[in-house]
């Protein structure tokens, strides 16, 4: 019985991390496509739609738990409500900046820039805990490390990278490592649909304000239609449900392990759709980063 948990679980966190991983693709397709009046879509309209209709459809997961559950389901307080919309503004920064990254650099690149949450992660919990890693996560560190210079063709030189990618792409791995070690300490016993909503609704404030201060042309509110769907979908409503769901059964080791399938999927399907070059150092640093990540979280599997 307990296997079969296990498995539902990493089943559940593999499908999200997949989910994950497809996004960056599609943000590349809507900004080459065209509206009805012939323009590019924006990196505004891209997190715009997404957030928007993200809400909408967590909003209606919400109803429809309610009526199920009734008075069963436990109701944030006024206190989690602040508390998540605050942690959600860190949401909304990663999507702007990752959204921004993927714009300057290939998606390979940018998923690799992403990750570099594995030592953002220890360098935080290092900060915060007061008390130095232990030495499998600082080997996990350099591994990282050594991983990310060979998936950017760091020592190769062969891809010449730009340098707004590179930083948006930290920026975006800095708000992300945020977002996680804040999300897994507030309102943990509402229901993850309840969490996923007030923390879209803290984070679509980001959005507009980076909309405003960025759209310099008319609103193309098709993007709504033809990308805004698919982009939230898959990167606001299955990959959170389904993680909030996965990790409990799995744990966080095991579901950390399973969660890395998002950097190769990433760049599998940019290298298909995209037809993006990536060369054997690359996936060779990208196998490291994902050592890494195993090996980061190695003893909590076997506990």
């Amino acid at each position: 019985m307990l296997g079969n948990k296990v498995l539902k679980g990493v089943l559940l966190v593999g499908l999200g991390a997949t989910s994950y991983g497809m996004l960056a693709t599609f943000v590349k397709l809507a900004y080459a496509d065209t509206s009805s009046q012939g323009l590019h879509y924006t990196p505004a309209e891209v997190i715009t739609a997404q957030f928007v209709i993200g809400i909408f459809l967590i909003f209606l997961i919400n109803l429809f738990q309610k009526n199920r559950k009734g008075n069963n389901v436990v109701k944030a307080s006024s206190s989690d409500i602040k508390k998540l919309m605050l942690v959600g503004t860190s949401t909304g920064l990663t999507s702007i900046f990752y959204y921004l990254t993927v714009k300057y650099v290939p998606v390979s690149i940018g998923i690799v820039l992403l990750m570099q949450t594995v030592w953002m992660g220890v360098f935080l919990e290092m900060l915060i805990e007061k008390k130095a890693p232990s030495p499998i996560k600082i080997l996990s560190v350099v591994i990282a490390l050594l991983g990310t210079a060979l998936a950017t063709n760091f020592f190769l030189n062969k891809v010449e990278l730009n340098w707004k990618g590179v930083v948006l792409g930290l920026l975006a791995a800095v708000s992300f490592t945020t977002t996680m070690f804040a999300a897994n300490k507030v309102a943990t016993s509402i229901s993850s649909a309840q969490r996923s909503l007030y923390m879209l609704l803290g984070g679509v404030i980001i959005v507009f304000i980076f909309a405003i201060l960025t759209q310099n042309t008319p609103f193309n509110y098709d993007i709504f239609f033809k990308w805004g769907i698919l982009i939230a979908v898959f990167g606001t409503v299955i990959p959170p449900m389904l993680l909030n769901a996965g990790f409990p059964l799995t744990g966080i080791g095991i579901g950390s392990i399973v969660s890395a399938l998002e950097l190769p999927v990433s760049v599998t399907i940019a290298f298909i759709v995209l037809n993006e070059t990536v060369i054997l150092s690359q996936w060779i640093g990208i196998v490291l980063i994902i050592f890494a990540i195993v090996l980061m979280n190695i003893n909590l599997k076997k506990q």
